[in-house]
């Protein structure tokens, strides 16, 4: 998928990047307001003699919870911005450098593959892809359709390669499962849409790519 050189989408392009930085230096100056706000309440239990059990987290901001049977993980993953194709380790991808752009994950449904860059930038804000082959029953595509228009912070899409008929993947977590009866496509949506896992929760699924 490349974007067309005309003006106007430049001009849309350079706005999304823009609203992009606006909010990656707000949820900077809110992890600095609760870094301030961790260490004073830490001095006043000192203070106090009153002892506190302090559990810290990654970016993500929580605790993982217990991994979904069959589950895989990542980690390390790089969060740079880029404009070419990127070569990723794994099919789809669960992270990794991407578009600066993302797509659309406000319980969006695409009837056609999509590009991963940008579907990895939507994994980025919390969201959870759902991804089938011609494997999946169209009954399985229909079900998983309904829930994901139904839930923010997911998109569905088709795919001609991956491990297993259905595969939902988050930012760094992934599952495969035959049928969109498994009650590991709930565990997989109800711990990872804006789970302990994302890099920024709370970024926008909207006003990014939508075809």
């Amino acid at each position: 998928m490349g974007y067309p050189d005309s003006n106007g989408k430049s001009a849309t392009r350079r706005a999304r990047a823009e609203e992009l930085r606006r909010a990656e230096r707000a949820r900077e100056h809110r992890r600095r307001v609760t870094t301030f706000a961790v260490s004073a309440a830490i001095l006043a239990a000192a203070v106090g003699g009153v002892g506190y059990l302090v559990t810290t987290s990654d970016d993500s901001g929580g605790s993982r919870p217990a991994p979904i049977a069959g589950e895989r993980t990542w980690s390390d993953l790089g969060r740079n911005h880029v404009t070419d194709d990127v070569a990723y380790a794994m099919t789809p991808p669960v992270g990794g450098d991407h578009d600066p752009i993302w797509q659309n994950c406000d319980g969006n449904v695409y009837a056609a593959p999509i590009r991963d860059e940008n579907a990895v930038h939507s994994l980025e804000h919390g969201a959870v892809w759902v991804t089938y082959t011609n494997k999946a029953t169209a009954a399985d595509v229909k079900a998983l359709g309904e829930r994901v228009a139904k839930t923010p912070y997911t998109l569905m899409s088709p795919r001609t390669e991956q491990s297993a008929p259905i595969v939902l993947t988050a930012w760094g977590q992934q599952v495969g499962v035959s049928s969109a009866s498994d009650s590991r496509v709930d565990a997989f949506l109800d711990q990872y849409v804006q789970g302990p896992q994302t890099p920024e929760p709370g970024a926008t699924c909207s006003t990014g790519i939508t075809s």
